[in-house]
C-alpha cells in the first residue's frame, strides 16, 4: 500500500463535515466481520430508524434526537454504510455522541470475527482516542501517542512514525495534527481511504443507541482532608441514602398548617 501520512488527512480542518464533528464530539469506526450495516447497529443495541442520504441528513437526525432528549442522556445517533476494502467490504460507523466514543463492549463484539479500528474526539479539546481490536481483543489503544496500552501496544509504532506522530517523550518531535494522524492510522489497518466525499454522499442506515444502564451501587465514600491535615471519612450506604430521601419527600409533601393568634402553642 502507498505510504499514508497525516498530511493526506489535512482536509478535515477545512471540511464542513468535520467542523460539526470536531465541535460536538464524534466517533468513527471501521468494522470487518459483521458485514451488513444493519447488523452492526443491532450489535450496538440501536433502535433502527431507517435510512438517510448524506451526512448532513444524519447530522439533522442527531440534532433532532438531542432536542428530544434535552441533552440529558448519553444516547446518540449512529449511521452506518458499506465501504469496499482490498480484502473485502467494511462497515463504517459514524456517530455524533459528544465524545462518548464507541463503547468497549461493542468493539469487542464487533471485532469478534474480524477487526475494528476506531477513533473518537471529545468535542473541541485536544483528546483524540484511538483503538484497534482484533478477534475481540484490544491490541493497541492510546490517547497520547507515547502512552499506549493493549496486548500489543508497540506493534503500530513503525506505522505511527511514517504517518508523522510525535513519539518523543518530551514532545519535541515534528509537529503533526493528531486528529488527522489518527484518521491516517486507520488506513493501513483497513485499506480504506477516508474522504470527505465518502462521508458526505453515503446512504446511511441509522439508529439511536440508548445510554448505558447505570451500574447498581451499594454505598459511597466521603473522604476529605482539609488544609490543616484534618481528615473526614464516612461511608454512606444506599439504604441510608434511600431512607433520608424518603424522609425528605415525606416532609416536603406534608400539609402546611398555618396557626392563627388563638391557636394553642405546639
Amino acid at each position: 500500500m502507498t505510504l499514508v501520512t497525516a498530511q493526506d488527512y489535512a482536509w478535515i480542518r477545512s471540511s464542513p463535515v468535520f467542523r460539526n464533528a470536531i465541535g460536538g464530539g464524534y466517533g468513527l469506526t471501521l468494522v470487518r466481520g459483521v458485514p451488513p450495516p444493519r447488523d452492526v447497529l443491532r450489535v450496538m443495541e440501536a433502535e433502527p430508524q431507517g435510512t438517510c442520504t448524506g451526512v448532513d441528513a444524519l447530522i439533522e437526525r442527531y440534532l433532532d434526537q438531542r432536542d428530544a432528549t434535552d441533552y440529558w442522556d448519553d444516547s446518540f445517533i449512529a449511521g452506518t454504510f458499506t465501504v469496499p476494502g482490498p480484502d473485502g467490504d467494511w462497515t463504517l460507523v459514524l456517530q455524533f455522541d459528544g465524545g462518548v466514543g464507541m463503547r468497549p463492549r461493542f468493539l469487542e463484539a464487533l471485532s469478534a470475527a474480524g477487526r475494528a479500528v476506531t477513533h473518537s474526539s471529545n468535542g473541541g479539546a485536544h483528546i483524540d482516542l484511538f483503538h484497534w481490536y482484533e478477534a475481540g481483543e484490544l491490541r493497541t489503544s492510546f490517547e497520547w501517542p507515547t502512552d499506549r496500552y493493549g496486548s500489543t501496544p508497540d506493534e503500530l509504532v513503525p506505522l505511527m512514525r511514517e504517518i508523522g506522530f510525535d513519539l518523543t517523550e518530551d514532545g519535541t518531535g515534528p509537529s503533526t495534527d493528531t486528529k488527522a494522524a489518527v484518521l491516517a492510522l486507520a488506513e493501513p489497518l483497513t485499506g480504506v481511504r477516508l474522504t470527505e466525499e465518502l462521508l458526505k454522499d453515503a446512504e446511511y442506515h441509522f439508529g439511536q443507541v440508548p445510554e448505558e444502564p447505570a451500574e447498581e451501587w451499594t454505598k459511597f465514600v466521603i473522604d476529605i482532608t482539609d488544609a490543616h491535615g484534618e481528615r473526614f471519612y464516612k461511608e454512606v450506604t444506599r439504604a441510608e441514602v434511600e431512607a433520608a430521601s424518603a424522609r425528605a419527600r415525606a416532609e416536603a409533601e406534608a400539609p402546611i398548617v398555618i396557626l392563627g393568634p388563638s391557636s394553642p402553642a405546639p
